[in-house]
């Protein structure tokens, strides 16, 4: 197996993707923040005193989905066509998952990922004066689709 962002000599380097076909291609990620059960209360009701959390969070990860290209070195900025963000509170927790779609010749696992880790990180920011020990964590790729490499799933691979 060969790193694509590495050249012949073993050097980073952007991948050429001139030649690649425009297809559709989505992706889907997730994570979550584990949280007291005061924390989560708080977010529930909207009293958390710097506002409505979970709106926050979302705006957040949907911005940080279109701005990936600026935060990860070697990802190309494409023009995604959609990006959802949906948070779901849970029992000591909330689920935070993500979906990219692009037309365009490089896939949207990144920026996938992206919107999943800037939204708990608003979380965290946004609930850490109620509590410093919340724990970030499971963060990964779901799914994706299209491009030549084809469709994947996270059940697709036995290692993980």
């Amino acid at each position: 197996m060969t790193l694509t962002h590495l050249d012949q000599t073993g050097a980073a380097h952007m991948v050429d993707i001139a030649v690649k076909a425009v297809t559709t291609r989505e992706a889907t990620a997730s994570g979550r923040i584990i949280l007291s059960a005061p924390v989560l209360q708080a977010i529930r009701d909207g009293s958390a005193k710097k506002g409505d959390v979970i709106a926050v969070a979302r705006i957040a990860g949907i911005m940080a989905a279109k701005r990936t290209g600026d935060l990860i070195p070697l990802c190309h900025p494409i023009p995604l066509t959609r990006v959802t963000l949906d948070l779901t509170l849970g029992d000591g927790e909330i689920v935070a998952t993500a979906t990219c779609a692009t037309d365009g010749k490089t896939g949207v696992e990144m920026e996938a990922l992206t919107a999943v880790s800037v939204a708990l990180l608003t979380i965290y920011d946004m609930a850490k004066a109620l509590d410093r020990g919340m724990t970030i964590e499971g963060i990964r790729l779901l799914a994706k689709s299209g491009g030549r490499s084809g469709d994947w799933t996270a059940g697709d691979n036995p290692d993980k």
